[in-house]
């Protein structure tokens, strides 16, 4: 951590177009939900699909438009601080909202057979069961914030905007797999039980509130920018992931449903069990 600029500053200024493409593919994204929504309540009009999982999808596309639009999204070139409120609506809070939506629910209800198994044999191939086990997610979403601060790499992705895209892409497709992984409402192979979730959404917050108070106190960093910047960078990193990760231990119980075991047949009244002694 030191007082220099980030190399990145020159990136703040930026031309209008290069916020459009981001707006038109949510926007795009965000349209696509709402017409399979509206096939599913076509195609079952009794099951229909919840007003609340669309909403809730949405309410996603729209933390996401404000991360990656201005006026945040030019001030995260050049300010941390922006920079990690960005990475909470990218990495957590954009992925909880869209991950409770359960869109491959939605795209299963409303493609033809043949297409639903093939997404259903997708979900339960080899890689996605890599995947879909919980300490794969961890390492992916919260380990790899280590790697970001504690090494040159943050500052060389933000020196171009390819790289910067990049760790945005990273941030979003990390953020949903954890999600959907804890709580996700949508099927998911060979998922763990609920204390097991917990387990691994407990190291979940024991490593982001590690990492934020290691950032706080500039040991193993590796930022250009401001100190105090960095500091209450990790100060949002700190609270507003914990808030995001109450959250998600919330969707989990809300989620949570369960096994229901077969139930064991009672004998009638007045018959014997077999192998019961005979009364005198």
């Amino acid at each position: 951590m030191d007082h220099k600029m980030p190399a990145h500053e020159h990136m703040g200024g930026s031309s209008p177009l290069e916020w459009l493409l981001p707006a038109l593919v949510l926007l795009a994204t965000a349209t696509g939900y709402l017409l399979l929504a509206h096939r599913a309540r076509v195609r079952n009009p009794e099951l229909g699909w919840s007003l609340w999982r669309t909403a809730g999808f949405l309410t996603g596309i729209v933390l996401l438009a404000v991360a990656l639009l201005p006026p945040l999204a030019p001030l995260a070139h050049e300010d941390f601080r922006a920079h990690m409120a960005q990475h909470m609506l990218i990495g957590m809070y954009g992925p909880l909202a869209l991950v409770l939506a359960a869109p491959v629910t939605l795209l299963l209800r409303t493609l033809s057979p043949v297409r639903a198994r093939r997404v259903t044999t997708v979900l339960h191939s080899g890689p996605a069961r890599v995947l879909a086990h919980p300490a794969a997610a961890l390492a992916l979403s919260t380990g790899s914030l280590a790697t970001l601060y504690f090494t040159p790499l943050y500052n060389e992705s933000m020196s171009s905007a390819a790289g910067h895209w990049l760790l945005h892409v990273h941030f979003l497709l990390s953020g949903c797999l954890f999600a959907y992984v804890i709580a996700g409402p949508d099927p998911a192979p060979d998922r763990p039980g609920v204390l097991a979730r917990l387990v691994y959404l407990g190291v979940a917050i024991a490593a982001h509130a590690l990492i934020a108070q290691a950032m706080y106190g500039g040991f193993f960093v590796d930022i250009h920018a401001p100190v105090g910047q960095v500091q209450q960078g990790a100060e949002i990193m700190y609270y507003g992931g914990d808030i995001a990760e109450l959250l998600l231990a919330g969707a989990l119980v809300a989620t949570w449903r369960p096994v229901r075991r077969p139930a064991v047949a009672k004998p009638a009244a007045g018959h014997r069990l077999a192998g019961a002694p005979t009364p005198h």
